[in-house]
């Protein structure tokens, strides 16, 4: 009996001391929404056109300072243009958000969920400088949702979490189809440039 309380004694003070070390233990960041965009370039064979959305959501690291999940949230009706004037930027505006693309109407935000992260070692030329996780997800766009995955530089700075990434997105993938036959008069390529600059703040515990 005493051998068994013993051995009962140093589990209960092993777990004790895992949980004051914080074995266990995540930290959520909350996105700072004032700082983070999603910016975008869609491209035809003659032009292209560059913008960006706002993002909200959050992260969750371990006590290693990993990231481990996510969910992200992208108001469709934040859509910006960089590089028209009025009246031609509202124009394009207004046509991006028509049932031809995004459809704010029936789909008035696009998510994305963290499922697995793990790390990057360089190896895909298209990766922004310093990649160092490979981020995996569910994506939902107009209605269908796919996985995804892309190589992203992460750095957790104290209470900030940085996240950079650079990736092509084809849009017929979630059924975004208008425009993309070649032999029409007014084609745009199936691939958009996706660059995320996402920072997050620790939240209050």
């Amino acid at each position: 009996m005493k051998i068994k309380h013993v051995l009962f004694t140093a589990l209960v003070c092993s777990l004790f001391s895992c949980a004051r070390n914080g074995a266990g233990i995540s930290t959520t960041f909350e996105v700072d929404a004032a700082t983070s965009s999603i910016e975008w370039k869609g491209s035809a064979p003659d032009h292209f056109h560059t913008g960006a959305f706002n993002v909200t959501g959050s992260l969750t690291a371990n006590r290693h300072g990993q990231i481990k999940s996510g969910t992200f949230r992208i108001p469709i009706a934040s859509i910006r243009n960089f590089d028209l004037e009025e009246p031609l930027k509202e124009q394009l505006l207004t046509h991006l958000k028509s049932a031809d693309f995004f459809n704010l109407l029936v789909y008035s935000e696009a998510r994305f969920r963290v499922t697995e992260v793990h790390p990057y070692t360089p190896a895909d030329a298209g990766a922004i400088s310093g990649a160092n996780t490979l981020v995996t997800g569910d994506f939902t766009l107009i209605g269908q949702t796919h996985r995804l995955s892309f190589p992203a530089k992460v750095a957790i700075t104290g209470d900030t979490v940085r996240t950079e990434a650079t990736l092509d997105l084809n849009r017929l993938n979630w059924g975004m189809n208008s425009f993309s036959d070649p032999e029409q008069p007014l084609y745009i390529l199936p691939e958009v440039t996706i660059h995320l600059d996402i920072r997050a703040i620790k939240a209050n515990e």
